[in-house]
This record gives structure tokens, C-alpha cells and sequence, in this order.
């Protein structure tokens, strides 16, 4: 059954919250008195589509429905989860919980608050154990942090149920062990954030040097290692006591005013907007926001090739949506055995605007890993030092694929003995497959470099495969060689 989620207040933040849900296939509701936020979140959903499947490996799930209510009460029927993004201003905040707790009980409230604590948000409220802070990063539709915050007043149960729908939704949900003004992450900024006035309004910096100098240096380092971490390399391998030691007395000096407030005068309003005009007022907002979206993506795919940082909550939300289709197990149902649900992404697509060459090979790799993991020859066989290694390969591209296709990788076993597996591998949309691929894997011995038997295991879970596989017809494509005229 579909799950819904009820996003109140539909600016950036409120629709970048509707299009996490939205492509991670919930139904959502919005309630904002904007005229405009049907175009605005549209214009969210647009940029959404074009950047948050690129992040994956495999299919995102069909869409959610997107509704827009006529009022709160409408918006909140029927939500598992309610985001509260409306402007900064704790009356209002409370008006609108006073509203959903009429309308809604027992379902949690996350607020997307910078600033206000969630003590601060449960005043008066008529449950106050579903209210919390759940803040999300810009675009929330592709940064996965999102600061937990609970209260005494939490129901701890509620709240750790809140973290897994958003960890589902591919989201990292940091718990923040004591409320705190602005939490932990708007902290820093605006620390930064004040000593960049100063540094502008001194005519030290201008906007632009400012913004190079972190994207050219420590932001690049901070983005995948974030600050202890970055510190802890830099004490060299003396490790974090060294760099304390060599850098804790320069604490001392007063090279900031980080404890100092700028006069916040229209003077320095116009120097900061004037100077980013002059930065990048040739972009439109949208179009800032694809260039984003897309540095975003770059960024975080290499870290997720990595296993790192961010990169790993995108690999986690992968495993769990893989785990939802991969992976029958079965072995005598007269059909080649499905393993591998698939789409293709904008990062698969090529010049001529189809799915490029390398990709049916990725394709093939995760249906040939489906099957191996299905049969025990899975990544802790590997650490134990033996794999299945890929020995020769033929493929046959028999249609084109393109963006938002839907595939389903098979795997028919032609023959296996104790070293060898050799398979028929289709890539099929729908009924049509648009390519083949003949594959023999071979067993080895990692440390020692060759082929051995596999482990008995393994043999058991192959075998029966391989037995029931024997009655199917055997692929026309099966034994061709490259060039070779089609019958």
C-alpha cells in the first residue's frame, strides 16, 4: 500500500521535502496559501526528475501523487509523516501545529526549522510527543542530511520510527543527542557566514574570492571528510594529539571575529548583493540550481564509488530497494530465472541519446551478481578469498533502450562444472530483449591466482540450478561468433 506524506508550506525547502517523497514513490499532499506554489514546487519536481535518479543504481519506484489541498485538514488525511515547512516565525509554526493536531493524531511532525528548538515548537501544543525537528539541507531532494532533534517530551518510539522513513526515502537522519539553538550543521554556518561579512564589508574579500576559496580548498576536503576528520590527516602521522599540540595555541590569537557582529546596515546589504550580481547574476535560479544539481551528482557518485561519506547512504538506499525485487531463488518454473530489475538512468544515455555500450555490460554484472549471490558466491565468499571471475564475454545488441526504460535482467545456466559457469544472460523491456550476452565465469583461487573448485556450498545451490536449466531451449544466440550472419 502506498504510503502518504503531508508537506505544509511548499517553498524550496517544503518542495524539495514533496519531491524526495514524490520520486521515492509516496503519495504527497501540499497545503500552502501561496497562489503561486503549484508553479514553484512544478519548477522543484522538474529539477528532481532530472537529478535525483542519477544517484542510483537501480529503479526508482513509480511515482507518487501529488495532491494540492485546499486546506490543512485536508492536507493531514490520511499521512503517515508531516513535514512543517512554513517561514521562521514561531507564532505561526504553532498555528499550524494547533491545526494538524486537530485533524491528525499520532503521527509524527517533523519541522524543518533552522533555528527554533523543539521544546520551543511542542508550546502548547495538544500532544506535544509527535513534534520534533527534522532539518534538511538544500536541495533536499539530493543532500541526505536531515538533523533529528528530540525533547524530553519525545516519544522516542515515534522518533525512531520517523528516522526510518527517512532513511527509506534514501535520506541520512543525524540524531542530535541535546537540543541546541540553529542544532549543529547552521551552527558552523553561520559562524562562516559572519566572518565572510567582516571579510566583505573590510574590503578584504569580495564575495566571489570568498566563495572560491572554499570551493577550491577546504570545502572540497570538508565535503567528504567533514572537519575532525580533515584535522586529524593534517597532524600528519602523530594523528589528531599532534595537530592539537601544534595548531590549539593559534586559538589564542585573534584572527576572527567570530564573536562579533557586523552592523547589519543597507550599506553593507548593497556591497554583498551588488558584488553577487556582479558574480553570478548571468544565471538565472533555475539555472544556478541544474549547475548544482549536477556538481552534486559528480561528487556524490565518486563518493559512492568509494563507499564514503554520503556516498554511503546512497549505496544503503540502493541495497534496500534491491532487496524489495532481486533475487526469486527460483529454479523450475520452465523459464530462465529473473534477477535484476533495472532503468535506465541520464548518466546511461549516450550521444545518439540510447543506452550506451558499457551499460548493457553493468547490466549483465548485476544480473550475473544477483545470481551469484544468490547461489553463496556473495561479497564475504570474496573477502574469504575465492570469486567467480568473468572468463569471456559475447554480446548482441538486438534493440535500443533509452531514458526511463524499464529492464528486467535473466539468466538461463547453460552448463556448470565444479571451476565453470557458463550463462545466457537477457536484457529485456517488457517482452522485447534488446540484448544478449554469452558468458563463461570462471572459479579462482584470489590469493593463489587460479582456478579451483568451488566450495561445496556453492555446489549444492548451483547444481539444481543447473539440472532444471538443462529442460529449457537452448538460446538460438548461444555459440555465435562475432559476425556471424543470423539465422
Amino acid at each position: 500500500m502506498t504510503r502518504k506524506a503531508c508537506i505544509i508550506g511548499g517553498g524550496v525547502i517544503g518542495g524539495g521535502w514533496a519531491a524526495r517523497f514524490l520520486l521515492n514513490g509516496w503519495n504527497v499532499s501540499v497545503f500552502d496559501p501561496d497562489p503561486e506554489a503549484e508553479r514553484k514546487i512544478s519548477e522543484v519536481l522538474s529539477n528532481a526528475r532530472r537529478s535525483l535518479p542519477a544517484l542510483s543504481d537501480v529503479p526508482m519506484p513509480a511515482e507518487g501523487r501529488l495532491i494540492f489541498a485546499a486546506s490543512i485538514t485536508e492536507a493531514v488525511e490520511g499521512a503517515d509523516y508531516i513535514q512543517e515547512s512554513v517561514s521562521e516565525r514561531l507564532d505561526l509554526k504553532h498555528r499550524v501545529f494547533a491545526q494538524i493536531q486537530q485533524a491528525s493524531h499520532g503521527v509524527p511532525i517533523g519541522s524543518s526549522t533552522s533555528g527554533f528548538k523543539p521544546s520551543e515548537l511542542q508550546e502548547g501544543a495538544a500532544d506535544p510527543s509527535t513534534i520534533f525537528v527534522a532539518h534538511p539541507f538544500n536541495p533536499v531532494y539530493l543532500l541526505p542530511l536531515a538533523e533529528i532533534v528530540p525533547s524530553a517530551k519525545s516519544d522516542q518510539k515515534l522518533i525512531e520510527n520517523a528516522k526510518e522513513i527517512l532513511r527509506e526515502i534514501g535520506m541520512f537522519p543525524l540524531h542530535v543527542r541535546k537540543e541546541i539553538d540553529a542544532h549543529i550543521a547552521d551552527r558552523f554556518l553561520e559562524a562562516v557566514w559572519r566572518e565572510a561579512l567582516w571579510l566583505v564589508k573590510d574590503g578584504i574579500a569580495t564575495t566571489e574570492e570568498i566563495d572560491e576559496a572554499i570551493r577550491m580548498g577546504f570545502g572540497l576536503r570538508w565535503g567528504q571528510m567533514g572537519l575532525f576528520e580533515t584535522y586529524r590527516v593534517a597532524g600528519g602521522e602523530a594523528g589528531m594529539k599532534h595537530f592539537m599540540a601544534q595548531f590549539g595555541p593559534c586559538l589564542q590569537w585573534p584572527w576572527t571575529k567570530l564573536t562579533d557582529v557586523p552592523e547589519f546596515t543597507d550599506e553593507l546589504v548593497d556591497l554583498i548583493a551588488g558584488q553577487s550580481d556582479e558574480q553570478s547574476g548571468q544565471y538565472t535560479i533555475r539555472e544556478l540550481e541544474r549547475i548544482r544539481d549536477s556538481n552534486l551528482i559528480g561528487f556524490m557518485r565518486a563518493l559512492k564509488d568509494r563507499n564514503w561519506g554520503a556516498g554511503k547512504v546512497l549505496l544503503d538506499h540502493d541495497k534496500r530497494r534491491r532487496a524489495s525485487f532481486h533475487e526469486t531463488g527460483e529454479t523450475g518454473q520452465g523459464a530462465p530465472m529473473v534477477m535484476a530489475h533495472m532503468q535506465v538512468l541520464p548518466g546511461w544515455i549516450d550521444y545518439n541519446g540510447h543506452m550506451t555500450e558499457s551499460r548493457y555490460l553493468f547490466a549483465a554484472s548485476e544480473t550475473s551478481d544477483a545470481f551469484l549471490r544468490l547461489i553463496g558466491a556473495d561479497m564475504d565468499y570474496v573477502a574469504a578469498g575465492h570469486s567467480y571471475y568473468t572468463a569471456e564475454t559475447h554480446i548482441m545488441h538486438l534493440g535500443e533502450a533509452k531514458l526511463g526504460d524499464r529492464l528486467t535482467g535473466t539468466i538461463q545456466i547453460l552448463s556448470s562444472d565444479e571451476k565453470r559457469i557458463h550463462a545466457f544472460i537477457r536484457i529485456q523491456r517488457g517482452g522485447e530483449v534488446v540484448a544478449s550476452l554469452e558468458q563463461m565465469f570462471l572459479h579462482v583461487d584470489m590469493k593463489a591466482g587460479r582456478a579451483c573448485p568451488a566450495a561445496p556450498e556453492v555446489l549444492a545451490k548451483l547444481v539444481p540450478i543447473a539440472e532444471a536449466h538443462k529442460t529449457l531451449p537452448r538460446p538460438e544466440a548461444a555459440g555465435r561468433y562475432t559476425g556471424e550472419r543470423r539465422k
